[in-house]
């Protein structure tokens, strides 16, 4: 666990994979993240509305860079390759382009996670079981925790669309956590009207308090420490030692409904703490264009299912991350909540929005005060400061066996310059393991770019090796 090399309520404006890049190793507790869905449709928030300006694109094709970033992923994370390969074969190039643009994002958030966090993905059926299979690749099947299904809109009927289907009204949220410890605070439910109505079916005349009866023996006789114990009349072995049976009775929570029968023990529903939340959430519904939180952002979610996970998976003052922040109900959530949190959105909107939102809810006092807006990248300081990235040279020319790490051809020593793979505008740092050799003329076609650019261009040129 480090510490942050940001500060509380950022919002970025930017590519979050360069953003992603450049923040510390495990210094976030929670991720929550609503990227696109593969949908093969563009949303906008229409005219007039608090979102207008907003707009994120849902079509993916396959693109050189996609196919760069997939080379790299065949060298460092096989069983991830062959999910993209997969995906390519059964569903298209364009689900491929997607999930390779999800997969080289998602291996950062593993790193930026602390050992104790979690890893929200919100999604639709449309990408959800490869999404599945990357998140097992690259946190481990063992870190699986559940697939929340939420229901997001009311029922319906595909049929009209000459659709012969059940009607699709649910998101998946896929829960990973990084380790086998990690952060979980339990959320419960209120019972059902019903199951009250049946279990909880006496009432207290004095107070109006609903309760049931619990069984006061422990099965099998006697336990330690709680041989038989005499009340009103009946011998039994009790489950409580004769010291808390006698406060029981004392304060009034034992009753014996009939003479000779063996007394209970009363259970208020009051003090029960309800349901364990279950993974299929249809209790939150989904916002209605008269909702007051309603700003007009196409993919908008509820607060209430924000906090529900921002609850379950943090504590407070822990940091919690949106890297496709949107309209920022995340962030808003975890402001309430006593959370630490930044967000990422390629949109500048993000900014405005949340700036809105936490003002509609805290007042003037924060408006366009809380928030800090960045569009650079952040750097890097939970890593030794690197000796000066030119005395590398030597080291790098026996690593590479005197090729350029682009196109592949040996040169002499004189004839190759150092390169960072990742940009430092992009995150990049000086460390031997981000750097390279390459010629001249590499050099010169990737710029202030990251490698999988050089790699994609030398394959349009015929160059690639």
């Amino acid at each position: 666990m480090t510490a942050p090399n940001f500060a509380d309520r950022t919002i970025w404006t930017g590519d979050n994979l360069d953003i992603l890049r450049g923040l510390n190793s495990a210094s976030v507790d929670l991720i929550y993240l609503d990227p696109p869905f593969n949908s093969n449709r563009n949303y906008a928030a229409p005219v007039g509305s608090a979102a207008a300006g907003a707009a994120f694109k849902d079509t993916w094709t396959l693109s050189d860079l996609d196919v760069a970033w997939m080379g790299l992923i065949a060298d460092e994370q096989p069983a991830m390759y062959q999910v993209l390969q997969t995906a390519g074969l059964t569903h298209g190039k364009g689900m491929q382009s997607y999930l390779c643009m999800m997969a080289v994002r998602l291996l950062e958030m593993r790193r930026v996670l602390k050992d104790t966090g979690s890893i929200y993905l919100h999604c639709d059926p449309t990408a959800s079981h490869y999404l599945k299979l990357l998140m097992d690749s690259i946190f481990g099947q063992n870190r699986f925790r559940s697939e929340i299904t939420w229901r997001r809109t009311n029922a319906h009927s595909d049929t009209r669309q000459g659709r012969k289907q059940h009607g699709r009204v649910h998101d998946v949220i896929l829960y990973f956590t990084k380790s086998q410890q990690w952060t979980w605070n339990p959320v419960y439910t209120p019972y059902d009207p019903q199951y009250i109505e049946k279990f909880y079916r006496f009432v207290e005349p004095e107070t109006n308090r609903r309760y049931r009866l619990g069984d006061l023996t422990a099965p099998g006789g006697a336990s330690k420490g709680n041989p038989h114990y005499e009340l009103m009349g009946v011998t039994r072995y009790w489950r409580y030692s004769q010291e808390r049976m006698q406060e029981l009775v004392d304060a009034g929570r034992v009753v014996q409904r009939r003479l000779g029968a063996v007394p209970a023990y009363k259970r208020y529903l009051d003090e029960m703490p309800g349901v364990p939340l279950q993974d299929s959430w249809d209790d939150i519904g989904p916002l209605q264009a008269q909702s007051k939180e309603r700003i007009g952002y196409p993919t908008q979610k509820p607060l209430a299912l924000l906090e529900r996970i921002i609850k379950a998976s943090s504590n407070e003052d822990d940091v919690v991350l949106d890297p496709f922040c949107g309209c920022a109900t995340a962030c808003v959530a975890a402001e309430n909540l006593g959370r630490r949190w930044i967000g990422i959105d390629i949109s500048p909107k993000a900014v405005e929005l949340v700036n809105m939102r936490l003002q509609q809810t805290m007042g003037e006092l924060f408006h366009n005060r809380l928030v800090t807006a960045r569009t650079d990248v952040p750097r890097r300081t939970d890593i030794d400061a690197p000796i000066p990235y030119r005395q590398n040279k030597h080291v790098l020319f026996g690593q590479q066996e005197g090729r350029c790490n682009g196109c592949k051809s040996a040169f002499e020593f004189r004839h190759l310059e150092i390169d960072h793979v990742i940009p430092q505008s992009a995150g990049g740092t000086d460390h031997v393991e981000n750097l390279q050799l390459l010629c001249a003329h590499c050099n010169r076609v990737k710029g202030d770019r990251p490698q999988e650019y050089l790699v994609a261009r030398l394959r349009e040129m015929g160059m690639a090796a």
